[in-house]
């Protein structure tokens, strides 16, 4: 399947639970990655900011708060659900719009910054998104954009795989963007590839952070709405579900009882026109 045939539509019936885990996550400040974008954006009043896969417009809250009065943040995701709860939010100076951000509907220079907080790794052609990003943007103008990547040594999610893959069929393969996941889990070939866009300067720092689970129940319960697990347990029916949730809590407790803590690795992207 092809990653704008599978993303969308499976990013929008997880809407909800996506924009509660990443509200947490935020207001307890372990989401680093992305906000180091909001702090490389320098967004301030009067700008126009446009968010790239802007998903429930968590990003645009924050950068519509520094450009007011008279700025605006434009976010954009090709997922429909999302723009819905984020347009639903009603949050002052934002617009929301479906779109493909590598085909972008705004003349060129129109915007001062633009940001994409965890979305270039879902496009297929990250060339064609990172020239569009540059064309949008006026002479001098930035783009930050943090990616995560994988940190397979993490012992919590290899426990929770392996619960799956003893329930469920493999996950649904998405032929189109093995390249892309290629080069932005590698920060110099993302460096690369964005000067390779057009723009005049690009550096990429690494950025950890560390989140906090309070229990087995809880981090189980919040994976499973993730979007790779939530596309494998939508094939089986509620009880098995639940069946499988009560596998892992326990495969999880055995292992590693009380409070949990994970780390994530970011590669941040700091780029000028």
């Amino acid at each position: 399947m092809k990653s704008k045939e599978f993303f969308p539509g499976l990013f929008s019936r997880h809407a909800e639970a996506y924009h509660e885990r990443l509200d947490g996550i935020m207001a307890r400040g372990e989401a680093k990655g992305r906000m180091r974008v909001i702090e490389l954006a320098a967004a301030g009043p009067g700008m126009q900011i446009v968010d790239l896969a802007c998903g429930p417009g968590t990003l645009s809250r924050l950068l519509a708060e520094k450009v007011a009065p008279d700025g605006e943040v434009i976010g954009v995701d090709l997922a429909p659900g999302m723009i819905e709860l984020a347009s639903a939010a009603g949050i002052a100076n934002a617009e929301f719009e479906v779109m493909d951000i590598e085909t972008l509907m705004f003349g060129d220079a129109f915007f001062d910054g633009a940001v994409c907080g965890h979305g270039l790794q879902f496009v297929p052609d990250l060339g064609r998104a990172l020239r569009e990003a540059r064309r949008v943007l006026k002479p001098g103008g930035g783009f930050a954009a943090s990616v995560p990547v994988s940190t397979k040594q993490e012992a919590a999610w290899d426990l929770l795989d392996s619960v799956l893959d003893r329930w469920l069929v493999p996950r649904t393969e998405v032929v189109d963007q093995a390249r892309t996941r290629e080069v932005v889990s590698n920060s110099d070939s993302l460096r690369r590839a964005t000067l390779d866009a057009g723009f005049s300067s690009a550096n990429v720092e690494v950025i950890e952070e560390q989140v906090q689970w309070e229990s087995a129940e809880q981090l189980v319960t919040k994976f499973m709405s993730w979007w790779d697990c939530a596309a494998r347990l939508e094939t089986v029916p509620s009880d098995r579900r639940d069946a499988i949730k009560r596998d892992a809590i326990a495969t999880l407790k055995r292992e590693q009882p009380g409070l949990i803590s994970t780390t994530g690795r970011n590669h941040v992207l700091d780029a000028r026109k």
